[in-house]
């Protein structure tokens, strides 16, 4: 089975750092794309020409981004008019009820929000490892990394 890639969409060059330590302590092979900023996250998955090019295991989504920011991430990915299945988890300091209704509403799959302590984000990142790339059974499709039609 080929092991496709998590797309981590976020800006803090610590957290970056945190999520593949975390993620290599669990021993989740995955490799890791990392995005800057939305624009970039989106280019990734639908490319310059719209089109679904990039299916990831899973999506780590910032809210607080620069040039685009991750609720308007979930809004592009609902305008694209197509399901793209793989989870996309909404990891932000936000705990503002407000985006996380919003988020919920644009197709987030869960809303988690970073705990300051290290320790506990490093243990953050291991259960959503464990979770949704061993324990949760993917959409078909995204199992055998066809993209949505």
């Amino acid at each position: 089975m080929v092991t496709r890639e998590i797309l981590l969409i976020e800006d803090n060059e610590d957290d970056v750092l945190l999520t593949k330590r975390a993620l290599k302590k669990q021993n989740i092979t995955n490799k890791l794309i990392v995005a800057k900023n939305g624009r970039e996250g989106l280019d990734y998955l639908l490319g310059k020409n719209g089109e679904l090019k990039f299916l990831p295991a899973l999506i780590l989504l910032d809210l607080n981004l620069p040039i685009m920011g991750g609720i308007d991430v979930l809004a592009a990915l609902q305008q694209y008019g197509k399901p793209v299945h793989c989870p996309i988890i909404v990891l932000t300091t936000s705990d503002n009820e407000k985006d996380i209704a919003l988020s919920y509403q644009l197709g987030a799959h869960s809303y988690v929000q970073k705990p300051m302590d290290l320790t506990q984000f490093i243990k953050l990142i291991e259960y959503l490892g464990t979770y949704w790339l061993a324990l949760n059974k993917p959409y078909p499709a995204a199992v055998a990394g066809v993209p949505d039609i």
